[in-house]
């Protein structure tokens, strides 16, 4: 059995990185592009 360790209060109001933060935008630009192209797609198959 693996033992769960709690967070300390570090961890937890811990900043994220500039990293991070530019990869979580990268992901959000992600997945915004695939939802447009879905929309664009079925709207130029109904039309």
């Amino acid at each position: 059995m693996t033992k769960q360790t709690k967070k300390t209060s570090h961890e937890q109001t811990r900043k994220p990185s500039k990293r991070e933060r530019r990869q979580k935008i990268i992901v959000y630009v992600m997945i915004i592009a695939m939802v447009s192209t879905l929309l664009t797609s079925g709207l130029t198959f109904i039309l």
